[in-house]
């Protein structure tokens, strides 16, 4: 199937990604999820490994590649180490978020890396492709963690105006239908995310699992409360923290402190998109992957879809 696994902070695991690349869709990992650059290295070896003994033992089915996702901005002190990991490994895929570096892309390139920038407006879009970015995640209404507000029908119709590489659409895709429907629409991969979270490789608790499992869009809140930077996050655990959701509004454009509340964005204020309403279990990733790619199937097959 035409889906990239989105790279999610602290729920990613080798484990996870793993499981993705051999079940038929890209995976994907932080690199900030290591908590150094030595066990990020040692993640990388393990992926690797793991990827070419599947491939040797499944000549007729290998894995697909898989991703590492870099914060370029400044503030990232790791960047400059995480990216010679990058460079050492061959990672095959890069995914950028948080400004666009020609000096990144560039690296890459030199090594035969492939870069993906995430961007929530064509603005963002033209300014990634400039500098050198080979392909776009665009980041359209209801994604979790740090989305956009634009309609996923706005947002690649605007993109692909004036860029014809390949994009990723990513905002509430949790079925194999939603991937052809990301296809339809112009977009060449899914990027599904928040289903993942309730996978049992997720390093994720067991409490935020099944949160997934038993959330829907209404209980997605969108704010710039915690972080600074407007994000989707699970209703039930702003309450859980002690935070009454209807008082963020009025901390809009500030970051939260921990003496807010005592809860810290992601660790304890959980992310998710709007399309969970369709996880129903905790279930191995390849069990979620297997779903995904029967209901593509099954879908195509009712539009009539050949080719």
């Amino acid at each position: 199937m035409p889906v990239i696994a989105a790279p999610m902070f602290i729920v990613s695991t080798p484990q996870l990604v793993i499981a993705q690349c051999t079940a038929g869709i890209v995976g994907s990992i932080p690199s900030l999820n290591a908590r150094t650059p030595q066990q990020l290295d040692t993640w990388l070896t393990e992926i690797g490994e793991a990827l070419a003994d599947h491939d040797r033992r499944n000549p007729d089915r290998p894995a697909a590649p898989f991703a590492v996702n870099l914060i370029v901005h400044r503030t990232n002190q790791r960047l400059e180490e995480d990216l010679a990991l990058c460079e050492k490994h061959r990672v095959p895929i890069l995914i950028t978020s948080l400004g666009a570096r020609e000096d990144v892309y560039e690296r890459a390139r030199k090594y035969g890396g492939f870069v993906f920038h995430d961007v929530i407006s064509d603005m963002f879009g033209r300014k990634a492709i400039d500098k050198g970015a080979d392909g776009l995640i665009a980041v359209a209404a209801g994604a979790g963690g740090h989305a956009g507000t634009t309609s996923p029908f706005a947002l690649i119709a605007e993109l692909r105006r004036w860029f014809d590489g390949p994009i990723a659409l990513s905002g509430c895709i949790a079925t194999g239908g939603a991937v052809l429907a990301a296809e339809a629409i112009g977009a060449d991969f899914a990027y599904v995310g928040s289903a993942f979270i309730a996978t049992e490789e997720a390093n994720a608790d067991d409490a935020y699992k099944q949160m997934i499992v038993s959330g829907q869009a209404s209980d997605i809140v969108y704010t710039d409360a915690f972080i600074g930077v407007a994000a989707n996050y699970l209703k039930p655990s702003i309450e859980r923290a002690g935070i009454d959701p209807a008082t963020l509004d009025a901390k809009s454009g500030k970051t939260m402190s921990v003496e807010d509340g005592g809860a810290k964005a992601w660790r304890d204020i959980w992310g998710s998109g709007q399309g969970i309403a369709v996880v129903e279990s905790v279930v191995p990733a390849g069990k979620l992957i297997a779903r995904l790619e029967s209901e593509y199937r099954a879908c195509r097959e009712r539009l009539g879809i050949t080719s």
